[in-house]
């Protein structure tokens, strides 16, 4: 039985970075806000399906460069789109994960950050530096950054 995560954002921000959920289904409702969801931790299934339902919203998912995206199933009621970077198609994904998005959006965006610009991501986030923070205190590393446990 696989876990699933309901993330919501309404007029707001929602980031959750690191090795924050083992669930395979994740849904998302966003209104007029913006999610973030790191999709690098190892503890995910290699398969993971987000079903989406945004108005007017951004999601950003941070992946591995090895990730599959596929947004086949997505319904576009109006403008909108997948942002993803132009390597993507050139990139060997047959052994990353793969990640199905499906629902509806409309007036929305997805966009799709990839190993560095992922990591940047993660880093420029209040969440982060709670971590560096913590991580200095207890003598251990900072996990935001990258979520398989060692520095890159």
């Amino acid at each position: 039985m696989s876990l699933t995560e309901r993330i919501h954002s309404d007029h707001g921000l929602v980031k959750h970075l690191g090795d924050w959920t083992e669930a395979g289904r994740f849904e998302v409702k966003a209104r007029h806000g913006t999610a973030v969801l790191d999709l690098r931790s190892p503890g995910l299934p290699d398969d993971v399906e987000i079903h989406l339902d945004m108005d007017r919203a951004v999601v950003k998912l941070l992946v591995d460069d090895a990730t599959a995206v596929d947004h086949g199933s997505l319904r576009w009621t109006a403008r909108g789109k997948v942002k993803d970077s132009p390597s993507s198609s050139t990139r060997d994904t047959a052994a990353g994960r793969r990640v199905r998005l499906s629902g509806s959006a409309t007036n929305s965006e997805i966009r799709v950050h990839r190993g560095g610009v992922a990591i940047l991501s993660a880093m420029f986030s209040r969440a982060y530096f709670q971590d560096v923070r913590r991580a200095h205190r207890s003598g251990g590393v900072p996990t935001i950054h990258d979520p398989r446990g060692h520095q890159s």
